[in-house]
C-alpha cells in the first residue's frame, strides 16, 4: 500500500509527492484533500445513519413477525428461534463466504490497513458489513453497531481514495478520517471519534497537521449529517448529575481498580474464545453457518424471554438509570452478560462490542454506587454517577484509551461536568490493566488474526509440497 506523505507546506514551495505529471500548487493539493475528507465524512455519516435505521427496522419487523402468528403465545418461541436462526445464518454465510475480513467489529482490520499489513477491499466490505451486520445484530445477538460503523467509515475513506486517483497517496489519511467519522456518527460524539483514531490507533496513525485536520473535518461533517437525520439530542437520554465532592474521588479510583482487573480478564476471555471458535469451525462454511444459526436462534429466544440478556444493551442503560434494581440482581445480570457478550463477540459475527461494554459498565458501576451510598452516604449524591464512570472505566481497561473513554461517555450522556471523576476512574483502570500485563483488545485481536493467517498459509504451503512430492513419486514409478 502506498504511504501517505508527510505534508509540509513552504511559502511558495511545491508539493513533492505527485501521482500525476500535472503541476498543482500546494494550496490546490491541500484544499482538494480537505474536500475529499469532508466528502468521506458526509458519505460515512449517511451510510452509518442508514445502517442504524436498517438494524432498528429489522429488529422491529422480527418482533412483529413473531407476534403475528395465531396462538402467538404458544408459537412465539418457535417463531423467534426460526427467525433469529435464519437471520444470523445468512449473516454468517455472507461474511465468511464473500468477505471474511468483515467478521467481528472490523476495527482490527482498519488498524491493519493503516499499518500496511492488510488491504481494504471496499467493494466487498461495504455491502457485506452493512447487510450481514444488520442481520446478525437484528437477530438479537449481544453485539453493537459502533465497531461495524468504524469499519464502514474506513472503507468509505479507502473508496474515495481509490476513486480520486490523483490523491491515492492519501489513502491512509482518508481511511483514518472515515474510521473517525464512523464512530462519531454512531455515537453522535465527534470529539470521541477524533480521539479514538489519535489515541487508540496511535501505533498505526501517521501524525501530521494535515492528517489531524482531515480527521477533524470528516468527523464534523459526519456528525452534522447524523444530527440532521436523527436530531441533536445526546445518544443516551439519562439524567444530568451534580458534580460529586472531591473527597469521593477515592471511591472513583477504587472503582477504576476494580474495572482494571475485570478488563484484563475480559480481554483474555475474548481472545481465548475467538481462538477456540476458529479452531472449531476451521473456516469450513457449513460449520460456520450452523454455528451462526445456533447463536441467532438462542439469542432471539432470549430476547423474547429475558430481554436483558440479549441485544446491544442500550435499553438496559437507560432503564437502569430510571428504574434501578437491587445491587445483587444487577451484579448477577453483569456476570451473565459478560458470558453472553464474550460468546457472541468470539463467534466472529459481524458486530461490535462497544455498546455491550457500556451496558456492562453501567450494571457494575451502578451496583458499586448503590453499595457505596450506604457505606458513605455523605459522599454520594446519586449512585448513577458511578454508572457513568463505569462505562468509561471498562472501555479504558479493555481498549486502553482512557481519554477517549472519558470524552465518549460525556458526549453520549451530556454530563460534561463529570470529566474529573471520569478521568480518575479511567486512568485508574488503565494503570491497573497495564500493571497486570493486559493487552489492548483490538491490537491483540489484530496480532491473533495475523498469526492465524500465517499458520494457515504455512499449512497450505506444506500441503502443496506434499502433493507435489506425491506427484513426483508417481511420475518416477511410471
Amino acid at each position: 500500500m502506498p504511504k501517505s506523505p508527510n505534508f509540509r507546506f513552504f511559502q511558495g514551495g511545491m508539493l513533492k509527492h505527485r501521482t500525476t505529471p500535472k503541476c498543482l500548487t500546494t494550496q490546490t493539493d491541500y484544499y482538494a484533500l480537505l474536500f475529499l475528507s469532508a466528502l468521506v465524512g458526509g458519505i460515512a455519516g449517511s451510510v452509518v445513519a442508514l445502517f442504524e435505521a436498517s438494524i432498528r427496522l429489522f429488529g422491529e419487523q422480527r418482533l412483529q413477525f413473531i407476534h403475528s402468528f395465531p396462538y402467538s403465545e404458544y408459537l412465539a418461541p418457535v417463531a423467534a428461534v426460526l427467525a433469529g436462526a435464519a437471520m444470523a445464518a445468512v449473516g454468517f454465510w455472507l461474511t465468511f463466504r464473500f468477505a471474511p475480513e468483515t467478521a467481528g467489529s472490523g476495527i482490527p482490520h482498519i488498524e491493519g490497513a493503516l499499518d500496511g499489513t492488510q488491504e481494504i477491499r471496499w467493494a466487498r466490505v461495504l455491502p457485506i458489513k452493512f447487510i450481514a451486520g444488520t442481520l446478525t445484530i437484528g437477530s438479537g445477538m449481544v453485539l453493537g453497531r459502533e465497531g461495524p460503523s468504524i469499519q464502514i467509515g474506513g472503507a468509505v475513506g479507502r473508496m474515495i481514495a481509490c476513486k480520486g486517483k490523483r490523491f491515492s497517496h492519501s489513502s491512509h489519511i482518508l481511511t483514518a478520517a472515515g474510521a473517525a467519522a464512523g464512530l462519531a456518527a454512531a455515537f453522535n460524539a465527534p470529539l470521541a471519534g477524533i480521539l479514538f483514531v489519535v489515541e487508540e490507533m496511535r501505533p498505526q496513525f501517521r501524525y501530521n497537521i494535515t492528517s489531524i485536520k482531515c480527521v477533524t473535518l470528516a468527523t464534523a461533517v459526519a456528525t452534522i449529517v447524523m444530527r440532521s437525520l436523527h436530531g441533536q439530542e445526546a445518544f443516551l437520554t439519562i439524567p444530568s448529575f451534580d458534580v460529586p465532592p472531591l473527597r469521593s474521588l477515592i471511591l472513583f479510583a477504587i472503582l477504576g481498580i476494580i474495572f482494571g482487573i475485570i478488563g484484563v480478564i475480559f480481554n483474555k476471555w475474548i481472545l481465548k474464545g475467538t481462538s477456540k471458535v476458529k479452531d472449531f469451525h476451521q473456516n469450513k462454511l457449513p460449520r460456520i453457518v450452523l454455528m451462526g444459526a445456533a447463536f441467532g436462534g438462542t439469542f432471539a429466544l432470549l430476547h423474547l424471554v429475558t430481554p436483558k440478556l440479549s441485544g446491544s444493551g442500550m435499553e438496559i442503560i437507560t432503564e437502569m438509570f430510571y428504574s434501578p434494581m437491587a445491587w445483587m440482581i444487577m451484579v448477577g445480570f453483569f456476570v451473565l452478560r459478560v458470558i453472553v457478550t464474550v460468546a457472541c463477540f468470539s463467534s466472529g459475527a459481524p458486530g461490535g462490542i462497544f455498546a455491550p461494554m457500556l451496558a456492562l459498565g453501567t450494571l457494575l458501576g451502578l451496583s458499586y454506587g448503590v453499595v457505596m451510598s450506604v457505606w458513605f452516604p455523605g459522599w454520594i449524591s446519586n449512585p448513577g454517577v458511578y454508572a457513568i464512570a463505569g462505562m468509561g472505566a471498562l472501555f479504558a481497561a479493555t481498549v486502553r484509551a482512557p481519554v477517549t473513554g472519558v470524552i465518549l461517555v460525556v458526549e453520549m450522556t451530556n454530563n460534561y461536568q463529570l470529566i474529573l471523576p471520569l478521568l480518575v476512574t479511567t486512568l485508574g483502570a488503565t494503570f491497573i490493566a497495564q500493571a497486570l500485563g493486559g493487552q489492548p483488545l483490538y491490537s491483540a485481536l489484530l496480532k491473533q488474526s495475523l498469526l492465524k493467517d500465517k499458520e494457515l498459509r504455512a499449512e497450505e504451503s506444506g500441503l502443496q509440497k506434499v502433493d507435489q512430492s506425491i506427484a513426483n513419486a508417481n511420475t518416477e514409478n511410471k
